[in-house]
């Protein structure tokens, strides 16, 4: 046996996550659970031996983005199994239950565990000084489910916010493809829901969609604990109810819905940093709504 992936766990785990997205989104069978894990107990432990490996984060998926690219490439779901938890999870995992994906947001998430490995890059949890649960500041081969929850919370809120600033004008002109003007001219057609890469944007709505977009990203980087991040929080409330106009502010909150419903793991972040980021999203669109 080796004591480190081998080929083969490489080849398979992106298909067991598809795996586990599918049968907790269609079927409401979580297989992490407590439960499943008495029941699979080597399918749990191989999956939290990978999650302790940091460069898992660069190819593990979340649960959303699977269920969005599993139809084109497998086809169509079909719901069904146990329909209670079904509906639960489906709420969960697409940010319709009011929690998942909404300020403020739990330590941890309660489908999808976040902390049984590195949960962000080590230069991430280096920087922000967080330790693993052996007591060693930011190693890999341990879990992080004892961190400080509110130092945890700063580090994935600022992640998510270096990645929106260090490309923020493009990301704006992205998500103006969700406004009145946006993504009418005629394009190929793909098989994903959410695939329209030869979109056009809503040109005269980039400016707005940008100033809103600096002050989510003003609130996602904000040091100090939780009372700078409320602080912050308030002033993007203010900062969004002034600068962008009453005509506007609906359009360009359907513009931070068409980014937010776009976010996808790993591609723009790890889950632990994209869960903060669309729930800022949201935070800024219930307030332009």
């Amino acid at each position: 046996w080796a004591d480190h992936p081998t080929m083969i766990d490489f080849i398979y785990v992106s298909h067991v996550e598809r795996m586990l997205a599918s049968a907790a989104f269609w079927k409401g069978l979580d297989l992490r659970s407590e439960k499943y894990q008495q029941q699979f107990p080597a399918l749990n432990a191989w999956l939290d031996a990978f999650e302790k490996r940091e460069c898992y984060l660069a190819f593990k998926s979340d649960y959303y983005t699977h269920v969005k690219d599993i139809p084109p490439q497998y086809g169509p779901g079909y719901d069904g199994g146990f329909e209670d938890e079904r509906l639960l999870f489906q709420k969960n995992i697409s940010g319709n239950d009011g929690k998942s994906w909404s300020l403020p947001l739990s330590f941890d998430d309660e489908v999808q565990p976040l902390y049984k490995g590195p949960p962000l890059p080590l230069c991430v949890l280096k920087a922000a000084g967080i330790s693993g649960d052996n007591g060693e500041l930011a190693s890999e081969g341990t879990s992080y489910e004892k961190a400080d929850p509110e130092q945890m919370a700063e580090a994935c809120r600022q992640m998510a916010g270096w990645k929106l600033a260090s490309n923020g004008s493009a990301v704006a002109k992205f998500a103006a493809r969700g406004g009145p003007n946006g993504s009418r001219n005629p394009r190929k057609g793909f098989g994903a829901e959410l695939a329209d890469p030869y979109a056009n944007s809503d040109e005269k709505l980039i400016p707005s969609v940008e100033t809103a977009l600096k002050s989510v990203c003003v609130a996602l980087l904000a040091q100090g604990g939780p009372s700078s991040h409320d602080a912050a929080l308030t002033e993007m409330k203010e900062n969004l109810q002034t600068q962008i106009s009453k005509d506007q502010s609906r359009d360009v909150a359907s513009s931070l819905a068409y980014l937010r419903d776009r976010v996808g793991v790993p591609r723009d972040l790890p889950l632990a940093s994209a869960r903060q980021l669309r729930a800022h999203l949201n935070f800024a669109i219930d307030v332009l709504h």
